[in-house]
């Protein structure tokens, strides 16, 4: 693999991690909103990846078992559980029962989640660095 397609597979991990990243704050920012404009509360939301396939110059000049596929963000979809329903009759969104409609968002599943997307996008970022490190180095090789 030559230093640009490592550096392109990197630049889509990086975008894609971020993607995620933003999706997983605003999941977090909305575990207590209960009224949303679309009504009903806030709906958790999930990132789905897929492997980007390369372009049709990058696969003439190089072999197919050699391909290296970059990711890319594909969907990102609303869950579709429904809401947990807490009971608080004093809140203002409270039905007649007293019961409110809670986001259904567990905060250590999203933490987790956190963790292991920051974890990923550092990975990436250690990745482009060596193969700016490995450049530079081939090329003093060359003085």
């Amino acid at each position: 693999m030559d230093i640009l397609t490592t550096f392109k597979v990197g630049a889509s991990a990086l975008k894609a991690n971020s993607i995620r990243l933003n999706t997983i704050s605003s999941n977090l920012a909305n575990v207590e909103t209960t009224s949303t404009p679309e009504g009903g509360p806030y709906k958790k939301k999930s990132v789905y990846f897929e492997t980007k396939p390369v372009s049709f110059q990058e696969q003439l000049s190089s072999s197919l078992k050699n391909t290296a596929q970059g990711v890319e963000v594909t969907k990102i979809l609303e869950d579709q559980e429904p809401p947990r329903k807490v009971y608080n009759p004093s809140h203002p969104d409270a039905a007649a029962d007293g019961y409110v409609e809670m986001p259904n968002i567990n905060i250590l599943e999203e933490m987790v989640d956190m963790m292991s997307a920051t974890r990923s996008y550092q990975a990436n970022v250690t990745t482009i660095k060596s193969a700016k490190r490995m450049a530079l180095k081939a090329l003093e090789i060359g003085r």
